[in-house]
């Protein structure tokens, strides 16, 4: 089972991942995934698509994350202005939410932004909610004006709790008792374990999400047993642990030298007994004094956040309406 408290990452992907590494059962291994998780593959090398279901208690324990079903679209040159790019990743995360929200004709949608606005790397939810179609009041008052199959979709950035001094979920209950959205959409900042995946991965995950839990400040959870609505969470990651990083690097060096000295040796014994997960809380315990509780993000993270908060937008507002495109936002975003 992964031990959670080792590893800091919002990705079920990467749980699953980390679950394959450390798993030392060679019957496990040769069968490939752990039982009670299933794994699908889908997409192509520019959009790379894997869907996670974690279907048991079992699997549930394994990987460390609730039963649900998890998709993450990888996308390496998210970061380059490629145009068509952009296009098809908008598209494509479309597709994927239409699959997992399954929405009825007249269904209401209630995004929610969640981060802190005044953060950069935490600004995703915010940013996203800038660019998302917002409806119901139109459909309330200019029904006439608005095109068919266009859905009621309302937003809201909720801030945190250090500039609300309310609980993020205390709000988002308040609107959904008001409201009563058919279903709620989350947008959020995560954390990865991978520089790579900063900012070229975006998960969607059906089992709800927990605020400030990328960055060890978990809150109230936003789920269907706090708000009595189903909640789908869209998050990308934006930050590093600094302690994962380091690990990570130790690793690669580790790994490096054991395959230079070659089995047999005295050095390869010594490297192959190191418990790497010790290893891992040393780092940590080394780091806290100097740095504490560090995270990383890029410093192009500006420009990161703008690009993708955009394509999550497009991606719901597509997703959300029917026979809407790319082309025909702009009529309702300003």
């Amino acid at each position: 089972m992964l031990n959670n408290k080792n590893i800091r990452t919002d990705l079920a992907l990467e749980a699953h991942e980390l679950f394959k590494q450390q798993a030392m059962n060679e019957v496990l291994r040769e069968r490939g995934e752990p039982p009670g998780v299933d794994v699908e593959n889908a997409g192509t090398q520019d959009i790379k698509i894997t869907r996670v279901k974690v279907t048991s208690p079992t699997g549930e324990a394994s990987i460390g994350k609730p039963m649900g079903t998890y998709i993450t679209l990888e996308v390496p040159r998210l970061k380059e202005n490629d145009q068509v790019l952009y296009e098809n990743t908008c598209k494509e995360l479309a597709k994927e939410l239409t699959g997992i929200l399954k929405l009825g004709e007249k269904s209401t949608i209630l995004i929610v932004g969640l981060g802190n606005w005044n953060v950069t790397p935490d600004a995703l939810g915010p940013k996203a909610v800038s660019s998302v179609m917002v409806t119901r009041h139109l459909l309330n008052y200019v029904p006439e004006q608005v095109d068919n199959g266009v859905r009621p979709v309302c937003a809201i950035s909720p801030g945190v709790l250090g500039i609300t001094g309310i609980e993020t979920g205390e709000i988002v209950k308040g609107i959904v008792d008001k409201v009563k959205p058919d279903v709620i959409i989350a947008i959020d900042a995560l954390a990865s374990r991978k520089m790579e995946r900063v900012s070229t991965t975006i998960q969607i995950a059906d089992t709800g999400i927990a605020p400030g839990s990328g960055v060890g400040n978990k809150r109230m959870e936003l789920s269907k047993a706090t708000l009595g609505v189903p909640v789908i969470a869209i998050g990308v990651p934006t930050v590093v642990d600094a302690a994962t990083m380091a690990n990570d690097t130790i690793d690669l060096v580790m790994d490096s030298l054991m395959k230079e000295a070659g089995q047999g040796t005295e050095f390869y014994k010594m490297l192959n007994t190191i418990d790497r997960d010790e290893k891992y809380q040393l780092i940590r315990e080394v780091l806290a004094p100097y740095i504490g509780n560090l995270i990383v993000t890029p410093k192009e993270i500006d420009d990161i956040i703008e690009r993708v908060s955009k394509v999550i937008a497009n991606g719901l507002n597509i997703a959300l309406h029917q026979g809407i495109t790319l082309n025909d936002v702009n009529r309702y975003v300003h």
